[in-house]
């Protein structure tokens, strides 16, 4: 296993490298050049000025979370093909600088939805929260108004540059079915896929988060099922997952640990998170212990342990703890707490397979 770290870049990130540094065991930064409007293709001067600041503190960048896709690619709409050559030529450019997997995702118009991004929880900390039924009755131009007006920095998913035409976007999507957005990702993956593999880089399509649909837009990438279908659409080594315990974890019908070993030689990223989910269809973050949610951490461990896993993966979401002023869900002392838990049980579970020898 090959612990990174996520990190939104100078300037755009409250966490400097040299305390990342300080978390032992990491390697890498997982980063995106996040002012870059989706679809535009990436500057090689600003791929390079990222390298050389991860250079300078012995980082990899070997990860990139996220290339975002257009939501012209999404909807299948004919300006598709120009978005898609862009993609192309910045899949190119990163591998020139050494990356070797892209993270992306297929959601329509919100890349993640929570209703709220510092609920408290009974310890006093706060975490990223999905109420089921706010979710139900509120009009998502409000949701943006009021999650935009929380916080003021970059939010992947949520760019302002997109979310401006929020209204236009969503009645594109009233003629769009799931077929019709599994026909345009295997549209996609039919022409990405191939250029990947001649530049050495591993796709990893992230699942739906939440793993059901939101405001009435389709969403695919949810269960086991789908995932299997999703692999077979371009059935090749490049064609692979960002696994997400937190975002599949949030529908307590999907077995996480089940997953890693049916899909092992396709995972090239993990996400490790936990979320405690309610009866009525609530969630919210919490801290990666597995007593503290409802997704069982140790036995997803212990499968990628078993499946001998030698990812990428990273702690994903933390709540912000200790007062830290932080980017909803990425505090540092969290995350790094995180970092620590997934460490102590892979070293326990590499112990006893020694012993067992």
């Amino acid at each position: 296993m090959r612990m990174v770290f996520r990190w939104f870049g100078e300037g755009n990130d409250l966490i400097p490298l040299e305390h990342v540094k300080q978390i032992p065991g990491v390697e890498g930064i997982v980063w995106a050049l996040h002012d870059i409007p989706v679809g535009e293709e990436w500057p090689f001067d600003r791929i390079e000025e990222v390298k050389e600041q991860a250079d300078l503190h012995g980082f990899n960048i070997d990860v990139v979370e996220s290339v975002n896709i257009h939501e012209d690619i999404k909807l299948g709409l004919p300006s598709r093909d120009q978005y898609i050559e862009n993609y192309k030529r910045t899949i190119e450019k990163l591998s020139q600088v050494g990356v070797k997997v892209i993270c992306y995702n297929f959601m329509p118009v919100f890349d993640w939805t929570r209703t709220d991004l510092f609920k408290e929880l009974e310890d006093g900390s706060t975490a990223l929260f999905f109420e089921n039924e706010k979710i139900k009755d509120i009009d998502p131009l409000e949701l943006v108004k009021e999650i935009s007006s929380n916080f003021t920095q970059t939010m992947p998913g949520w760019e302002p540059e997109r979310l401006k035409y929020l209204t236009k976007l969503f009645e594109l999507y009233q003629e769009v079915t799931e077929e019709d957005l599994w026909n345009n990702l295997q549209y996609f993956l039919e022409q990405i896929i191939p250029v990947a593999e001649e530049n050495n880089i591993k796709m990893a399509i992230h699942p739906d988060d939440p793993p059901f649909s939101v405001f009435s837009l389709p969403r695919i990438i949810i269960n086991k099922e789908n995932i299997e279908r999703f692999l077979k659409l371009v059935d090749h080594p490049a064609n692979g997952l960002t696994l997400c315990s937190g975002s599949l974890g949030a529908n307590l019908n999907n077995n996480v640990a089940e997953m890693v070993r049916e899909f092992a030689d396709r995972i090239h990223f993990a996400h490790i998170r936990n979320v405690k989910t309610y009866e009525n269809g609530d969630f919210i973050e919490t801290s990666h212990r597995s007593s503290d949610g409802s997704v069982d951490i140790l036995s997803i461990m212990k499968a990628y342990h078993d499946i001998g896993f030698t990812g990428y993966a990273r702690p994903d979401h933390g709540r912000h703890i200790w007062d830290e002023k932080c980017r909803p869900g990425y505090g540092l002392y969290d995350r790094g707490l995180g970092i620590m838990y997934l460490w102590g049980i892979w070293d326990s579970l590499e112990r006893m397979k020694k012993e067992e020898v």
